[in-house]
């Protein structure tokens, strides 16, 4: 792989500069042209029956290499898509033209997920190159992981024998540090939703009306306010009814990962944390569900004064949710809550957008010992195991149609600020990756003879 260091990070940039932005239909283009990108990609590595499936959203890319039906397979997953990259005034250099700083790519989609998804198209290559691939490999990279991966359960369901495997590989997680590497073994699932409050039939003057008319923008702070008591808990009645309560054993277990309140702090400049009560903040990232609103706005927020008093207020919110929640089941329960505490003076409506299943993944799989492996050889440390705070909901969709553990092998760091202005993805992260995944394949190879 040494020679061909530089041609990698150039060929990444080059992906990194496509702004593939799928929750945003003035980037759709773009989203295809990504698309093609990977398929090209893949092509030139090796792969046969490189290809492009239509759905009715983005498409899904397919490729393979069948080099033994005797050898066991690998499905790897990514996603070419990216988050928006708003704010752009927050950023310190365009979100869609790649620098390295202080070791570290800076794009959009650097670490989420081009960057990781990357890394199996050049440890193919390389394995490919050096006649090395033990394993048969199948890759599926979607195009529609922001917004909810809608079209991907169909494509799965229908195209079940095709991607047959072994194990799916997913790099779209972190590790704890370089120091301490570690493998993900939980993810959290999702409900995400949109609200409105509507009071007035149109924007009033908060002179003439204020007083005597609901502000849907103050009713909506309340009503979201009152959704966390005192303790850190969420409100809404039965949301924690089916919440895995773990033993005292394993929460011990989970918090024997390194953590550094004080660096923790610094790094995010802030004073102070918070959260649920009885909870260490590696639990509550981990494995204790949450409520938080993402976006809210409403009324005038354009340059000066209009002293308007709004019709409507809206607000973004996603709730993560840990094993045994059911999303569907907790958007039911916050759609019935939020308009059963809704004052008179307003009508709410809410809008699903997407939800996921939480995971689990087993520590006692040949996937995860192979894992390890590979970090004990590449990195020469043990990972230790720990559960992501972020959602992967096609963890549990391949679980269901396809009877396949997914295994977590991911390289970002939560400092590379995913879904945040100034994103980025260690270049030691990217060619270390590389070569762990290569290790992998190696150790996968040995262990399911």
């Amino acid at each position: 792989m040494e020679e061909n260091k530089k041609r990698f990070l150039d060929e990444l940039f080059d992906f990194l500069r496509i702004p593939s932005v799928s929750a945003d239909s003035k980037f759709s283009d773009d989203v295809f042209k990504a698309a093609d990108f990977v398929v090209e990609k893949l092509k030139a590595a090796g792969a046969d029956k490189c290809q492009r499936f239509e759905t009715k959203g983005y498409p899904i890319v397919y490729a393979e290499k069948m080099i033994d039906p005797s050898l066991p397979t690998i499905l790897v997953y990514g996603h070419y898509d990216v988050q928006p990259p708003d704010p752009y005034e927050l950023w310190d250099s365009p979100p869609f033209e790649p620098v390295i700083k202080n070791e570290k790519i800076y794009a959009r989609g650097a670490c989420d997920d081009k960057g990781q998804m990357y890394m199996h198209v050049k440890s193919f290559e390389t394995m490919m190159q050096s006649g090395s691939l033990a394993c048969n490999v199948k890759f599926m990279f979607e195009g529609e992981e922001e917004v909810g991966s809608d079209n991907l359960d169909i494509f799965v369901k229908e195209y079940k024998e095709m991607l047959q495997a072994d194990v799916v590989l997913i790099s779209d997680t972190s590790i704890h540090s370089v120091e301490t590497p570690s493998i993900t073994v939980g993810l959290r699932g999702m409900s995400y939703l949109e609200v409105e409050v509507t009071g007035p039939n149109r924007d009033l003057h908060s002179g003439v009306y204020g007083g005597a008319v609901a502000n849907p923008i103050n009713v909506l702070c309340d009503m979201i306010a009152s959704m966390k008591d005192e303790q850190g808990r969420i409100t809404i009645p039965g949301f924690y009814d089916r919440v895995e309560e773990l033993t005292a054993a394993e929460r011990a277990k989970i918090n024997e990962i390194p953590f550094d309140k004080a660096a923790y702090k610094a790094d995010l400049d802030i004073d102070e944390l918070e959260g649920e009560e009885g909870f260490t903040t590696v639990e509550r990232t981990g494995i204790r569900p949450t409520l938080d609103v993402n976006g809210i706005w409403g009324g005038y927020t354009g340059e000066g004064a209009k002293t308007v008093l709004p019709s409507k207020a809206y607000a973004k919110i996603s709730m993560r949710l840990v094993p045994n929640q059911i999303s569907e089941e907790i958007t039911q329960l916050f759609t019935d809550h939020f308009k059963a505490i809704a004052p008179k003076s307003v009508k709410v409506n809410v809008t699903p957008h997407h939800g996921g299943t939480p995971a689990v993944i087993s520590t006692d799989s040949l996937a995860y010992k192979a894992a390890s492996n590979a970090f004990e050889e590449g990195w020469g440390k043990v990972p230790v195991p720990t559960r992501d705070g972020g959602s992967i909901p096609i963890v549990s969709l391949f679980q269901q149609e396809l009877g396949l553990d997914s295994m977590l092998l991911g390289f970002g760091l939560d400092s590379d600020a995913i879904h945040s202005p100034n994103e980025s993805y260690g270049v030691f992260n990217y060619y270390k990756g590389i070569e762990t995944i290569i290790l992998f394949y190696k150790h996968f190879a040995k262990l399911m003879k």
